[in-house]
């Protein structure tokens, strides 16, 4: 089949647009990246594909992992080789019992090397086995550059690393997950037998009005590493930042700045398509959801609407031989493709046009042969 209005334009999901025209903004870390936490576009972004160490910030994919293995109401019986993992600690003791969501509490919040030992073991029944997990799933979300040794993030590992760009990909994913976004996002945590009592050590969930959650991460060859969320009015950011020195200020500046420029603009409603001209699509097609996209006040004189579609096909007689899909419509913002959706047929307002022209033509037959039906 033949498209009409074929258009080719390289698919962005990710799309990096200049942040400010009142000067650039000045981050210290080695690499860091700032995207919008539903369409994923990039505000802001140095040396974000950068492989480097990542410290504690690994305990995001610990944790998403163990929150989707279904096990989070399960006790978890400590081994003998969690208490002893060096680092951060919940102080975990041999044969000790505790559910596995306080654990991902302890390891949230406390960056608890011993608790990522523990979800490890009792997940993946080993450590192996559980690194096995978190580099299938990063390969499954897209972490293009990030390689998994351990659950914790400890320097015992040369190839242990990942990239700004991949973890802002493994907080998108995991942001989406309820029960991740409560605890990143939580403050203090009681265990429920009351035996522990953990503060955040995300220190801006304090400092930063808009801030939602994130992750801390610090070893002596990753240096300071920070991942953190933040949301004003219908804006929801994420930010991370590898090797830097200043980073509280350095994320609070980010959110700031995209705060201030950016506000989330509905660019397309969902429903029927309208000024459709082709006859046999005109009122029939529609896309299923509306399209909400971050842009600055400026952006939004300069985005654009491209549909394409398919050419009805002569053999199209009936709805069901209509394709379910039948185009795209396309967002297009600077020349580059910010948004995509498929375009549907609707088969049922075809087959009620169908029957209303059939019974019309049938009612115009029996008038003119005078045929006339007792009721």
């Amino acid at each position: 089949m033949k498209w009409i209005g074929f258009f080719c334009l390289g698919l962005l999901l990710m799309t990096n647009f200049p942040t400010s025209s009142e000067g650039a903004l000045s981050v210290n870390a080695e690499s860091a990246i700032m995207i919008d936490q539903d369409t994923g576009r990039i505000f802001y972004e140095k040396d974000s594909h950068k492989k480097m160490r990542i410290a504690s910030i690994t305990k995001i994919m610990t944790a998403i992992i163990a929150i989707e293995s279904g096990k989070m109401d399960e006790e978890v019986t400590v081994s003998k080789n969690a208490p002893y993992t060096e680092g951060s600690s919940i102080y975990l003791k041999q044969g000790q019992k505790i559910k596995l969501r306080d654990l991902v509490y302890g390891l949230m919040l406390r960056s608890g090397n011993d608790a990522a030992v523990a979800i490890a073991e009792h997940v993946g029944g080993s450590l192996e086995g559980f690194v096995y997990l978190m580099n299938q799933k990063a390969e499954e979300i897209g972490m293009m550059n990030s390689q998994f040794q351990n659950p914790h993030g400890l320097d015992d590992h040369d190839d242990h690393y990942s990239t700004a760009y991949d973890m802002a990909i493994l907080t998108k994913y995991a942001m989406k997950n309820k029960e991740y976004e409560k605890i990143a996002g939580t403050k203090v945590h009681k265990t429920n037998g009351g035996e522990y009592v953990w503060k955040n050590k995300n220190k801006l969930l304090n400092l930063y009005k808009y801030s939602t959650g994130g992750k801390t991460g610090y070893t002596k060859l990753a240096k300071r590493t920070l991942v953190s969320t933040a949301s004003k009015d219908s804006l929801h950011l994420i930010a991370v930042t590898l090797n830097d020195p200043d980073d509280w200020n350095d994320h609070m500046n980010m959110f700031n700045r995209a705060f201030s420029q950016y506000m989330n603009v509905l660019v397309k409603e969902e429903g029927y398509l309208k000024n459709i001209e082709d006859p046999f699509y005109k009122k029939k097609i529609y896309i299923d959801r509306e399209i909400i996209y971050p842009l600055t006040e400026e952006e939004k004189e300069d985005v654009k609407i491209k549909l394409s579609l398919l050419k009805p096909e002569r053999d199209w007689d009936e709805p069901n031989d209509v394709p379910k899909i039948v185009g795209e419509l396309a967002v297009v913002l600077h020349d580059e493709k910010i948004e995509e959706v498929p375009i549907y047929f609707d088969r049922e307002k075809m087959a009620a046009e169908q029957k209303n022209f059939f019974d019309h033509f049938k009612d115009m037959f029996s008038a003119m042969t005078g045929v006339i039906y007792d009721g």
